[in-house]
């Protein structure tokens, strides 16, 4: 399956680059280009890509933004944002928008590609130092009861709701609890599809706006 892209900077070079980095793999697709945050949304609606490469700092309509539009309109886009950066309240304020990933502009090419792969297939990019930050940032936001919906989660989705919460891989997941990664897969596309949420980045979002695993 080709993963279909829509590039959104309001710079003209830093978008080229992308594209041309993105052309290269077989099984990704630049479909559109946005410069302001306005445009981004229009294109989102009309190609409806599997990822957008979201910049954060643009005219008209920032990133942050632009995200919840998006995603307001289209659940099933994943939005990766991209910015030089490395400050806890975008990091902060990307996951609360509803993006799946976080990562700085010069981080490594290879480590863009497989972002892009990464939350296209409908997981989370938060390393565990992005988490950390997040986990500290919701610490002085206050407490939300936890849904219902908590209740039937079994003991096991619950363990590995907390490790995710931690930032931990699938694979990383798997060697903690002895399982494998298939198990570990299926036990959190459960957890996600009785929490009605989209992704990672939402289950880590909704554990510490609630303060779920906070005496684990």
């Amino acid at each position: 399956m080709t993963i279909r892209v829509l590039v959104v900077d309001d710079q003209s070079m830093v978008r080229a680059g992308f594209r041309l980095l993105l052309a290269d793999e077989p099984d990704i697709e630049v479909v559109a280009e946005a410069s302001t945050g306005r445009d981004a949304v229009a294109q989102a609606a009309r190609f409806r890509p599997d990822v957008i490469l979201m910049d954060i700092r643009m005219p008209e309509m920032d990133g942050l933004e632009a995200t919840r539009r998006i995603l307001a309109t289209d659940t099933e886009a994943r939005v990766l944002i991209l910015t030089t950066f490395d400050l806890d309240d975008y990091v902060f304020e990307a996951l609360r928008a509803g993006a799946s990933g976080f990562v700085l502009k010069d981080e490594p090419p290879e480590q863009l590609l497989a972002a892009v792969r990464t939350v296209a297939a409908g997981e989370a990019l938060l390393s565990p130092t992005v988490t950390r930050r997040v986990i500290q940032r919701f610490a002085t936001v206050r407490r939300q009861s936890p849904p219902a919906a908590v209740g039937d989660l079994t003991p096991r989705e619950l363990e590995v709701f907390r490790l995710i919460t931690r930032g931990l891989s699938n694979a990383e997941i798997g060697a903690e609890l002895f399982i494998s990664d298939t198990t570990v897969k299926t036990h959190v596309t459960r957890l996600l599809q009785k929490l009605d949420l989209r992704d990672r980045a939402q289950a880590i979002v909704l554990a510490y706006q609630t303060g779920l695993f906070d005496e684990a």
